[in-house]
């Protein structure tokens, strides 16, 4: 990727992230939220909402600030609005946990703090799409990656106007009786198009580029390309409708989220076939970690088709609910963040580090930035936890999860600590380690000039 230019705050947003997925994990180590708890519970909606919004949220908007300039080979437009969007993103979120923390206990202020917060992350997420929006606006026609990046961004924009609506309603401003009934039937919608929308949607359409650009696979829009856009477009069409349906006509919605349960079964069952064969063509023989790690997360998520259509044969209950929102998290979204900031994290620190010196010095590959001998233990340790802790839930086994729980936080501290030594150029000999010319990488702020490049040698 010539020309490639550093995203200056992506870094922040993934410090943020990963201290908030740790914070989420020690939660759950406590004992804090379901399955301790009950799965409707303040503490649960506090510890859902530090893991979706403080963790996967500012992963995926990170990473997206970073990679969406490559998907559609422009510069990114307005990027000086990033670092007010991530303020205003952990402003609102640590808002409304304070609201749902004081639910829990009494409720003296979730009139302020629940609508205080709501506001924020309405604002956050509204600069971090504008951000986004105009730099895909621009670029048209989309390429088929950018096309599910533009889809998730408003499946974005649905789930912040759907918590808006919920956090006026559990503040008590509004009390219309439709809003009261959507907070009801409206939670799985929330849910599902946090999720599966702006989360899962987005992360299939960017893979769609990230894996062969890793793995120098051949890359070609294909007709199952186009069906899982068209399908799982189609899918997040219906769950949207249904919010609005449950309003005006004060009814079920089932029929609309049956079909688009099948529609997205099917997307993920092309969208499975489409990630074997970008595997099997691939010409770097000899996979990295991150992409032998996209194969464990890629297994998580197929792991959720059994339990969506438990779900629908044999009907909801809370572990089953529980174990599959588990399982799309961890299992799928939080083991595939991980797996690729394996490799995106030594990539943009070469990036900033050995780019302004490229061709006029010697300079280490990105993969030598990293030790894949020492993460392969914290990621084996991970996924290991996660199926254990999914099987707690479905099982009622709050103790094991706890334990389960323990091991995941664990990793997470050695994958972290992973990070930041290829941050350090730890792993980089020292005879490669400072070049003249070269950036020395702060941990987690900007440090170079805008605009800093490097070339195809750096894969």
């Amino acid at each position: 990727m010539p020309g490639t230019t550093l995203s200056r705050w992506t870094m922040s947003f993934f410090a943020t992230a990963l201290s908030f997925l740790i914070g989420g994990e020690v939660m759950m180590v406590l004992g804090y939220g379901f399955p301790s708890a009950e799965i409707a519970a303040p503490e649960t909606l506090l510890l859902v909402h530090v893991v979706a919004i403080g963790w996967l949220s500012l992963l995926m908007a990170g990473a997206l600030l970073q990679f969406v300039p490559v998907l559609v080979a422009r510069p990114l437009c307005g990027e000086r609005f990033a670092l007010p969007s991530l303020l205003l993103i952990v402003a609102g979120l640590l808002a409304l946990l304070f609201g749902f923390a004081d639910l829990s206990g009494g409720g003296r202020f979730v009139g302020l703090a629940l609508p205080s917060g709501a506001l924020l992350l309405a604002a956050g997420f509204s600069t971090l799409v504008g951000i986004l929006a105009v730099t895909l606006w621009r670029a048209r026609p989309l390429p088929l990656p950018a096309r599910f990046v533009a889809g998730g961004l408003a499946a974005l924009a649905a789930t912040t106007l759907l918590g808006g609506c919920f956090a006026l309603t559990l503040a008590g401003i509004t009390a219309d009786g439709a809003m009261a009934g959507l907070v009801v039937s409206g939670v799985p919608l929330h849910a599902i198009l946090g999720l599966a929308g702006w989360l899962s949607f987005t992360a299939i359409g960017v893979s769609y580029r990230l894996l062969p650009m890793f793995m120098l696979s051949p890359e070609k829009e294909k007709g199952t390309n186009r069906f899982v856009l068209g399908a799982g477009g189609m899918a997040l069409f219906l769950v949207a409708t249904a919010a609005p349906v449950a309003i005006a006509w004060e009814t079920g919605v089932t029929g609309l989220l049956v079909a688009a349960l099948l529609l997205g079964l099917a997307a993920i069952a092309v969208y499975g076939g489409d990630a074997v064969e970008i595997y099997r063509r691939r010409k770097r023989r000899t996979m990295e970690l991150n992409s032998r790690m996209t194969i464990v997360a890629l297994a998580g998520l197929f792991a959720t088709v059994p339990l969506s259509a438990g779900a629908f044969l044999f009907g909801l209950s809370d572990a089953l609910i529980g174990a599959l929102v588990f399982l799309a998290a961890f299992g799928w979204l939080t083991f595939l963040g991980l797996a690729q900031l394996y490799k995106i994290i030594p990539f943009m620190t070469w990036l900033e580090c050995y780019g302004p010196v490229l061709g006029r010095a010697p300079t280490p590959r990105v993969q030598d930035l990293a030790d894949e001998r020492n993460a392969v233990a914290w990621f084996a340790l991970f996924g290991g936890s996660v199926a254990v802790a999914t099987l707690a839930i479905l099982f009622s086994h709050a103790g094991l999860f706890r334990i389960a729980a323990f091991g995941m936080l664990f990793a997470t501290i050695g994958l972290v600590y992973e990070f930041a030594l290829a941050r350090r150029l730890a792993h980089v000999s020292s005879a490669l380690r400072h070049p003249q010319g070269a950036v020395r990488p702060n941990l987690f702020l900007p440090h170079m000039p805008r605009g800093g490049h490097h070339g195809p040698a750096a894969l």
